[in-house]
């Protein structure tokens, strides 16, 4: 029983200490370090240092490969992360009370997706940084580009916040959900300067953010 309480005792410390961003909450803390050390230790990663305002809203768009993906950005970000995911997702029993407690926005696609464009804008309103996947579904080991939805430059548009365009690449089950997590990646985010939506024409825009998120990507 000492060991075993040593050893807990020695495993949160260790995640207190990995923590970066503050949630609010010592035990989201607390599994924000545990996050870290699974992406960076298991994984690998390697990431590009994500320019994100200190404060106030901002959008964080990136290539959607993986069920690991989510857990990646949020382990190279600052400031906490919140996504907006597809309600299936959001529904999963052994998911829900994570995604809950972390603010995540649950995405009706086949009902009131509006209710989510709602949610996210107020969440942006309030200065909460949101994570999004403007391919819309996964995309598979060696396709093509792949259209990005126009929803996230309208979002950014209307909250008047940035768009931080990222790329994932070099994860080891690139094309799974579950699978993902367990296998060993080489797992690399790349992330560029911040898209200024005011300043720039939606066309143009979301022809900067598809570049850099679907670059790499096998010719169609």
């Amino acid at each position: 029983m000492i060991v075993a309480v040593s050893i807990l005792r020695w495993a949160v410390g260790h995640c207190d200490r990995a923590n970066v961003a503050d949630w609010g909450n010592k035990w989201l803390n607390r599994l924000d370090g545990l996050n870290r050390i699974f992406c960076y230790r298991f994984h690998r990663l390697k990431a590009d240092a994500i320019q994100l305002p200190g404060s106030g809203g901002a959008l964080l768009a990136a290539n959607h490969v993986s069920g690991l993906d989510p857990l990646l950005m949020i382990a190279s970000c600052s400031r906490p992360l919140r996504f907006m995911i597809a309600t299936e997702e959001y529904n999963r029993w052994w998911l829900k009370w994570l995604v809950r407690h972390i603010g995540c926005i649950p995405v009706d696609r086949a009902g009131q997706p509006e209710k989510a464009f709602q949610a996210a804008l107020r969440s942006l309103d309030v200065g909460e940084v949101i994570g999004v996947f403007p391919q819309g579904r996964i995309q598979a080991p060696g396709e093509g580009p792949v259209a990005l939805k126009r929803g996230v430059v309208a979002l950014a548009h209307l909250a008047d916040v940035p768009i931080v365009p990222l790329h994932i690449s070099g994860v080891g089950g690139a094309g799974h959900i579950i699978l993902a997590l367990f296998l060993r990646s080489e797992a690399r985010i790349n992330a560029t300067c911040a898209i200024n939506v005011s300043a720039t024409k939606d066309e143009d825009a979301l022809l900067e953010l598809s570049e850099f998120v679907n670059r790499g990507a096998a010719s169609a």
